[in-house]
C-alpha cells in the first residue's frame, strides 16, 4: 500500500470507527509524527512517488555508482519496469547530490610501422551504422597496467566490436602486444561467427598493416578498411567501447596482481554484452539486441 492510501486509511478508520492511531500507525508501520505531519502538509501523489522513486535510484546508485541519471533512468525502464523520464530522474539526483564517480582519462597504445606490408582504404567513412549483424566489425588494442609494489606491469585487451549491436564478438588478452594477440582475436572471432564476411575496420597500427593479417581477412573474403593517420574518431565506436569500459571499471579501483586484473576486465565484458542497457539500442542489451534480429530474420 503506498504511503499516501495508508494516511488517508489511518484518517478514515480513526474518524469513522475511533481507532486509536498510535495503533493504526504501528500496524502500518507509519510513524506517528509523519501522520501528523501529513495531517498539516498533505503530500501529493507526485510527491510521494518521487520518494519511492528516490529510493529506488539510490539503490541503483549504490550498486552502480558509475552511471549518471541518464543511465539509471535507462536502468528504471529496463530492468525495474518504471517509466519514468530522464528530468524526473536529474531532478531526484541534484536533490540527493548522486553522481557518476566515473573519470576520463584517454590513453592510446596504438603503434604504427613505419614499413607496413598492407595500407587499406577508409572504406568505412564514419558510417557506424549496420543493416545486420557481422556487416561491419571494428577492432582495436588498449593497454592496462596493474602494480607489483613500485612496479608497473602491463596487460593488452585486444577486442572486435560488431557495428549493428554493438557486442563485443571476441576478445583476448597478453602480456604482449604483438600479432599473435591480433590474430588470436580474429580467429575467435571467426570461431564465434564462421559465416560471417564483414567489412573489417581498424586503425593502422603495425599488427593490422602486417600481412598475416591481410591474409587471413583475404581468407575469410572479408573487405579491410583503415582509419586516416592521427584521425581517431574514424574508429569512434571502438575508442568509444575503451572510454566506457576504462570509466565504468578500470580507473575505479588499482589492481595489484595480474589475475584480478584479467578478471575484471572479462567480467566487464560480459557485463557490457548481456547486462548493460544502450539507448542506441532501444535500451536494451548488446546480446538482447543481436538475438532480437536473429528471432526476426
Amino acid at each position: 500500500m503506498h504511503r499516501l492510501a495508508e494516511y488517508e486509511a489511518i484518517k478514515k478508520l480513526s474518524s469513522t470507527k475511533h481507532y486509536p492511531i498510535d495503533r493504526l500507525c504501528k500496524y502500518l508501520n507509519v510513524t506517528r509524527s509523519a501522520y501528523y505531519r501529513w495531517g498539516k502538509y498533505p503530500k501529493s501523489n507526485n510527491e510521494l512517488r518521487n520518494e519511492r522513486l528516490s529510493t529506488e535510484i539510490q539503490r541503483i546508485h549504490h550498486q552502480h555508482p558509475d552511471m549518471g541519471y541518464r543511465r539509471i533512468r535507462d536502468e528504471l525502464d529496463g530492468h525495474k519496469g518504471i517509466h519514468v523520464n530522464d528530468k524526473r530522474v536529474l531532478r531526484i539526483c541534484r536533490k540527493y547530490d548522486i553522481k557518476s564517480n566515473i573519470k576520463w582519462k584517454p590513453k592510446s597504445c596504438t603503434r604504427g610501422d613505419r614499413n607496413p606490408d598492407h595500407i587499406a582504404k577508409n572504406y568505412l567513412h564514419r558510417e557506424f551504422h549496420a543493416e545486420k549483424p557481422n556487416e561491419k566489425w571494428l577492432t582495436d588494442v588498449s593497454e592496462f597496467k596493474y602494480y607489483n609494489g613500485i612496479e608497473v606491469h602491463k596487460v593488452y585487451l585486444s577486442a572486435i566490436l560488431d557495428l549493428y549491436d554493438r557486442r563485443i564478438v571476441s576478445f583476448k588478452i597478453s602480456d604482449h602486444n604483438d600479432n599473435p594477440l591480433v590474430m588470436d582475436t580474429f580467429d575467435e572471432a571467426v570461431r564465434q561467427e564462421p559465416d560471417a564476411h564483414p567489412l573489417v575496420h581498424s586503425d593502422r597500427g603495425f599488427q593490422y598493416t602486417s600481412a598475416q593479417f591481410y591474409t587471413r581477412l583475404k581468407k575469410h573474403h572479408m573487405k579491410q578498411s583503415m582509419s586516416r593517420v592521427a584521425h581517431c574518431i574514424d574508429n569512434g565506436p571502438m575508442e568509444g567501447f575503451w572510454g566506457i569500459l576504462k570509466r565504468e571499471m578500470y580507473y575505479k579501483q588499482r589492481f595489484n596482481d595480474r589475475s584480478s586484473l584479467i578478471t575484471a576486465i572479462a567480467n566487464y565484458i560480459d557485463y557490457y554484452n548481456n547486462q548493460r542497457l544502450q539507448r542506441k539500442l532501444h535500451v536494451m542489451t548488446p546480446m538482447k539486441y543481436h538475438e532480437q534480429y536473429t528471432k526476426a530474420a
